[in-house]
């Protein structure tokens, strides 16, 4: 019989990943079953169980994908030159949430994937994990704020690492939840609370310079 390629079960195992993700944003973790897996999947009970033996396994294997996508994405905006602004950072950031916030969307399964975590140890360990790491790319920017002086020399960089995780979380919540806010409102509000940079430069009377569309 001949052996199975590395790649052909890489494939198979994404094929079910991607059915999974569809089940629970359609109808949410709790009231997605395997069956519906199996459906969306077009493979048999056999063929998914050989990868995935429950739902909690689908779900930590879809967080942890998706958190290490966000740290890539963060790390080329944090280490980029010149150093981005926090409305810069988060304005990069909140455009890939918004493109992967859709219908189908993979960033709609992080609120379920963070209530799971509450409940459930297994699950509770890779969205810690993930969590951890992007405190940490934050911890990177913070760094480079001080280098930049935008922060003091004696700045406590692990709180200011905090206090910014923040910004991220609370952009998927309202714009999964409440429908806003608006992209650019956001910003301004970061911009206003982080003044660092070039856009600090601009007098307050001064309007910011707008793009007509047309």
């Amino acid at each position: 019989m001949p052996r199975v390629s590395d790649e052909h079960l890489e494939r198979r195992r994404q094929q079910i990943l991607d059915a999974a993700r569809i089940c629970f944003v359609r109808k949410g973790f709790h009231q997605t079953s395997m069956q519906d897996v199996f459906t969306e999947s077009g493979l048999s009970a056999g063929a998914v169980y050989r990868y995935f033996k429950s739902k909690d396994e689908l779900v930590i294997a879809l967080a942890s994908t998706a958190a290490g996508d966000i740290r890539a994405q963060m790390a080329a905006v944090i280490h980029s030159d010149p150093l981005p602004t926090p409305a810069e950072l988060v304005g990069r950031m909140a455009d890939w949430i918004i493109a992967q916030s859709g219908p189908e969307g993979r960033i709609r399964l992080a609120p379920q994937a963070w209530s799971l975590a509450l409940v459930n140890e297994d699950a509770a360990i890779p969205v810690r994990q993930a969590m951890s790491g992007v405190r940490e790319m934050w911890r990177e920017y913070a760094e480079r704020m001080r280098t930049a002086g935008w922060l003091p020399p004696d700045a406590d960089l692990d709180a200011v690492a905090s206090a910014l995780f923040g910004l991220l979380p609370g952009f998927v919540l309202q714009h999964l939840l409440l429908g806003d806010p608006v992209r650019d409102r956001y910003l301004r509000g970061v911009e206003t609370l982080f003044p660092y940079g070039a856009p600090a430069t601009r007098p307050q009377s001064e309007p910011a310079a707008v793009t007509d569309p047309a």
